[in-house]
């Protein structure tokens, strides 16, 4: 069931991008009096599940749920309709308009997505706000749950400041800043210490044998959920939900505090300080030999901590007016992340390639339950991604063509048929590889 909500919600969010980017290529197109001849969500190779011509247009669904696509009479595309091309231009075809209509057209995908993103993102913060946990108010810095985080120097206690230079505004926002970062800021018992990234960051932190990225928390209490049957603390009078204050009179207000002091303790017996409700309670327990009270820990979420006192979060909320600049700002972060994550990808020291993954990787970031504003946030982040990639100077894509029609726009020479053909056969090619290598490292993953 979670996987058919999951795959729900992503046919959904794509097939929304999907219609949309082809719209903005078909609207233009007419506007120009320019023939579409096919409007097609998914492709249809050999047969359509559903189709209906209207006009000169055909509309339809294919079976094959990889992207969409527009015919346009009279331009080299994925169709390679060469037949047609091998005519005389016709008055309506899309190689008879001038440069600056056909360049309108090949970017219409583009711009629709880009729009559509920037408006999720602004509709989000009107409608929700956001609510977040702000990194200045971990004022006794962090808790290392992960090798990787103390592989690149962090310790419990520490605070980070910022990464390249740029301050931290959000906590959750951390481990996504180290992937696109190369250095960063700590504070660390009053004094400021600046450390590197290693180069393959990114690569270490996709071999690690766990689905979390983080490799921080913020740090929080001991909290008991039981008490196993075998525990030598079975009996002891621990109940759940008791939170950890201090043992042997030593506070330990935090859960990294309470481990430091049963592993130097181990083999002992103690005396836990627990709070329970509105009363503190002492509990004989046992230490074992290696360090542990043998009871289950409590997942501790953000606004269990703010409830227990820990942190203070903020929620932020905007007017209309506010949320404009505040959505802008989202959708540039947006975009200028990625980019970022996109570099480290193509230089193979980072081993960032590792983590490209393909329809698997993008289904499974959406939730188990519909989350209206999950799945929003998901789709502005997919279209503004979707835009930037179209945009790439890459045959077959809308950049590819753009760059070609820039060219004819500057020297007054447009290139040849023969020309955009192979080109948009190298530009298929380069894109079924891409394609290809993202899918292939999915499959490796679930065996893995």
């Amino acid at each position: 069931m979670e996987i058919l909500i999951k795959a729900s919600q992503f046919i959904l969010s794509l097939s929304l991008l999907i219609v949309l980017h082809e719209l903005g290529h078909f609207i233009p197109a007419k506007l120009f009096k320019t023939r579409v001849e096919k409007f097609y969500l998914f492709f249809d190779y050999k047969f359509s599940l559903i189709k209906k011509k209207i006009g000169d247009t055909v509309y339809g669904i294919g079976w094959i749920p990889l992207g969409g696509y527009v015919k346009i009479s009279g331009m080299i595309d994925e169709s390679m309709d060469t037949e047609q091309m091998a005519l005389p231009p016709k008055p309506w075809e899309f190689r008879s308009k001038p440069a600056w209509q056909r360049l309108i057209i090949m970017l219409g995908g583009v711009i629709v997505n880009f729009v559509l993103g920037i408006f999720i993102y602004i509709m989000l913060m009107y409608a929700y706000g956001e609510n977040f946990l702000p990194n200045k108010n971990v004022k006794d810095g962090i808790w290392v749950v992960d090798s990787l985080a103390t592989k690149i120097g962090l310790e419990n206690g520490d605070k980070i400041l910022a990464v390249d230079g740029t301050p931290i505004r959000k906590f959750s926002n951390i481990t996504m800043e180290f992937i696109n970062g190369n250095n960063f800021t700590i504070e660390r018992d009053g004094k400021t210490i600046e450390k590197t990234l290693p180069v393959d960051f990114i690569s270490q932190l996709i071999d690690r044998d766990k689905k979390s990225r983080s490799i921080i928390r913020p740090r929080g209490p001991f909290v008991i959920k039981e008490v196993p049957e075998k525990s030598i603390n079975k009996g002891a009078g621990f109940l759940a939900k008791d939170i950890v204050v201090s043992i042997d009179s030593v506070n330990t207000k935090y859960y990294d505090q309470v481990e430091d002091h049963l592993k130097a303790n181990a083999g002992k017996q103690v005396t836990v300080k627990v709070r329970r409700d509105n009363e503190t309670i002492d509990v004989n327990a046992s230490i074992s030999d290696k360090g542990k009270l043998e009871v289950v820990g409590y997942s501790v979420g953000l606004l269990d901590l703010e409830r227990l006192g820990y942190y203070e979060l903020e929620n932020k909320q905007y007017t209309f007016s506010e949320a404009i600049p505040a959505g802008l700002n989202k959708s540039w972060n947006t975009l200028t992340g990625y980019v970022k994550q996109l570099k480290k990808i193509f230089n193979p020291s980072t081993g960032a390639y590792k983590g490209l993954g393909g329809f698997i990787s993008i289904g499974s970031i959406f939730p188990s339950e519909w989350s209206s504003e999950t799945f929003w946030n998901i789709t502005a982040f997919l279209s503004i991604m979707l835009g930037f990639m179209n945009l790439l100077p890459i045959p077959a894509l809308d950049g590819g063509h753009v760059v070609f029609t820039l060219w004819e726009m500057i020297t007054g020479k447009k290139p040849g048929d023969k020309f955009l053909e192979y080109a948009q056969i190298v530009g298929f090619i380069l894109l079924i590889t891409l394609l290809l290598f993202a899918n292939g490292n999915d499959i490796f993953r679930l065996f893995k």
